[in-house]
């Protein structure tokens, strides 16, 4: 009960952090409408696993594209490891989020990748989908038939327009990097990302809820991709049988 008092109290609060020094000490525009974790903790200590993501796996010139990139957390460490002859691509369903996003992305910043944020949900196929706005965080609103618990319920349903990953190709410098999070409608993206993966093999992060990881497990298996714990240390990153919720995968 008091988590949902503090939620709805701080829910339209805006104010500027810092990455560490380790990212560039990069400014974002945060929330916490969109996960409490903004209110008081030091970015670097807001999602561990997310931001070790961007420094394991994303290089430098790298171009990276985020889905479901949220305030940008994610986007603004890789921009940061990928440097400025880079770019990031950073899409997100939520048009106050996407807000939040222009205004981090209009920032000064000489030693990063430009971050371009793009107003659309993904899916399998190109067309108009219903987005829903969680009750609780903004991160865990979801496409209509998608969504997590946490989410508290929907408040709000929107009509959005969805492309694919495999429709984006044909207007984006493809992806050495993809980070997936959109609860639960991973399995759907990827479908829709089936040519782009064939013909680039980008690294990709995916969230992997226990419903999904079988089927996530057979679509990689079938593209030749071995998967990893993306917040195992390094050392233990081994081969794994079925997804985890912070998974990495190769191409082989």
């Amino acid at each position: 009960m008091l988590r949902s008092l503090v939620e709805r109290l701080t829910r339209h609060l805006v104010f500027q952090r810092r990455l560490s020094s380790e990212f560039g000490a990069a400014a974002l525009y945060v929330s916490p409408a969109a996960g409490l974790k903004f209110l008081g903790k030091p970015l670097a200590h807001a999602d561990p696993p997310l931001l070790g993501l961007a420094r394991d796996y994303v290089h430098p010139g790298d171009v990276v594209w985020d889905i479901g990139a949220n305030v940008g957390l994610f986007a603004f460490a890789a921009a940061a490891r990928a440097g400025p002859s880079a770019k990031v691509f950073a899409l997100e369903a939520d048009d106050w989020l996407i807000r939040l996003l222009r205004k981090s992305a209009a920032l000064p910043a000489a030693a990063r990748a430009p971050v371009v944020p793009i107003a659309v949900a993904v899916a399998e196929h190109c067309g108009l989908r219903e987005f829903q706005l969680a009750v609780r965080s903004r991160a865990t609103s979801a496409l209509a038939g998608y969504g997590h618990s946490t989410s508290g319920g929907f408040r709000e349903s929107r009509t959005v327009v969805a492309v694919s990953l495999d429709w984006l190709m044909d207007f984006l410098p493809p992806p050495a990097f993809v980070k997936i999070d959109v609860e639960g409608a991973e399995p759907e993206v990827l479908r829709g990302a089936s040519r782009l993966i064939a013909r680039y093999r980008p690294r990709i992060a995916c969230e992997v809820p226990v419903a999904i990881r079988e089927t996530v497990a057979a679509f990689f298996a079938a593209r030749d991709y071995s998967l990893v714990d993306g917040a195992a240390p390094l050392s233990c990153r081994t081969p794994l049988t079925l997804p985890v919720w912070n998974t990495v995968a190769l191409p082989v």
